[in-house]
């Protein structure tokens, strides 16, 4: 609800206009990623996921850019920077109505609730694991956020905060659609230690920093970790559930991964204010190993259970 944020007046009405947009995110994202899974050759899944996470991130690459030059032009006028975002959110409405249809249905199905027991029970254990993985995952990184808090932190001008984010998603947005390409290619569970790696590395760099070339160098590395996991992730969801309840898949495992992602933000944040910010990346690096030993102990076990079964 973009709407909103300009009209904010207090902390709870911010809190509100936030929750609002989140739900809006939640809403559009497991229908979005069930469209590209319906309209993807299998093969191609992992390039699809990576050019979407790509050209998204782009708008997210954008917008503090755009946020950046209207702060200079605007010193001090958040609002107004607000009331600006107001127009690309009515384009993207505007682009859904007539820019996006339903790919062809082979025949008319009755409408029911997919959220039931016995829908459920189709869901594989595969896919199971993978919103495991996504959960421990999210457990290892936390919002974004935290970013733009240590450049602060740091003595970086107001002005100049928004471009953290900008070289963030610029490094994101050039590594999604590469990345996505490996996952066609490369073992999935391997790409995702890669980017739990590229985490830790960049947790460590960010705990270590002490100016704005670290500040750069740890921002860049989760950059990476991002474009190597986000698409990964949406692919493993894809291939792991039927057709037919692709929709439900994503938005449990989007729920799964946002608890998660709350939990671990709400524990950064509780670090932050209490030991600080090198604390918190320590933290955030500690559970990356975490989320590395899960994945490393469950590909274990299924390849002792595959060597019993033959």
């Amino acid at each position: 609800m973009k709407p909103l944020f300009p009209l904010a007046s207090s902390v709870e009405s911010v809190f509100a206009a936030r929750f609002i947009d989140r739900v809006g995110k939640g809403i559009r994202g497991a229908p979005r990623d069930a469209l590209v899974a319906d309209i993807t050759p299998p093969a191609l899944r992992g390039a699809a996921y990576g050019l979407r996470q790509a050209l998204d991130t782009v708008g997210a690459l954008l917008g503090p850019l755009m946020a950046t030059g209207l702060l200079l032009l605007w010193p001090g006028d958040l609002r107004a920077v607000f009331r600006a975002a107001i127009l690309p959110a009515f384009a993207a409405v505007l682009l859904l109505m007539v820019g996006v249809s339903e790919p062809d249905a082979p025949a008319e199905q009755p409408r029911v609730n997919p959220i039931r027991r016995e829908n459920l029970a189709r869901l594989s254990p595969a896919y199971w694991w993978v919103v495991a993985l996504g959960a421990v995952f999210m457990l290892a990184r936390f919002s974004e956020a935290f970013l733009v808090l240590r450049a602060q932190d740091l003595g970086l001008r107001t002005a100049m905060i928004p471009l953290v984010m900008v070289a963030m998603n610029a490094v994101y947005a050039l590594g999604a659609y590469p990345a996505g390409r490996l996952a066609d290619a490369l073992s999935h569970e391997g790409l995702l230690a890669g980017g739990l790696g590229l985490l830790v590395a960049a947790d460590l760099t960010l705990a270590a920093g002490r100016g704005g070339g670290t500040l750069l160098l740890g921002v860049a590395l989760w950059g990476l970790h991002m474009a190597l996991t986000q698409g990964l992730l949406a692919t493993m969801v894809a291939d792991a559930a039927p057709s037919d309840l692709r929709g439900t898949a994503f938005g449990l495992f989007n729920l799964v991964s946002g608890i998660a992602l709350l939990l671990a933000s709400g524990l950064a944040g509780l670090l932050w204010d209490r030991l600080g910010p090198a604390a918190t990346f320590h933290a955030g690096a500690l559970l990356c190993l975490l989320a590395l030993a899960v994945l490393g102990t469950g590909r274990w076990l299924r390849r002792r259970g595959a060597a019993e079964l033959g």
